[in-house]
């Protein structure tokens, strides 16, 4: 049987999340606007580099941490299966090269680098299960960890 090892709340982060975000910055410029509208003076033009930067900003951030995350990530124990956006990847865990895992940030992070690109890249991007405790490790990844760890060493002894 498969478990899932990656959030729930994946959706809210790539869809929901970067609207609101985006939306909430959209709103404050809209209504400087209008503020300065009412008060018959337009905003100086800072206002308006402040409000490309700061959009500019949150978008990149986002691209670079959340907008690449993969749909789902389940577990199918010698082997991850990896969907995003209606493709079905599966990978062995012998084909992980290296696994990174940061919980330092907000959502946390796991990235996979494949020995050969599939389908969705030589780097897979996924936010695991979120826990209560902040900045605590998942004892799903760390288990992952162990078991790429142990058919590394498989592969390399045969």
């Amino acid at each position: 049987m498969m478990r899932r090892i990656s959030s729930r709340m994946t959706f809210f982060y790539k869809r929901v999340f970067p609207v609101l975000f985006l939306g909430g910055v959209l709103l404050i410029f809209l209504g400087g606007l209008i503020v300065g509208a009412a008060a018959g003076k337009a905003p100086p033009p800072l206002f308006y580099i402040m409000a490309v930067v700061i959009g500019a900003f949150v978008f990149f951030m986002l691209k670079v941490l959340v907008l690449d995350f993969v749909d789902e990530v389940l577990d199918d124990s010698d082997a991850l299966i990896i969907r995003n956006a209606g493709a079905q990847h599966r990978v062995s865990l012998a084909d992980i090269k290296n696994i990174s895992y940061s919980v330092i940030i907000s959502p946390p992070r796991v990235v996979l680098s494949l020995r050969t690109p599939g389908p969705l890249g030589a780097k897979v991007a996924f936010c695991p299960p979120v826990r209560f405790i902040p900045f605590s490790t998942s004892p799903v990844i760390d288990e992952l960890i162990e078991r790429i760890d142990v058919q590394r060493l498989q592969r390399t002894n045969q």
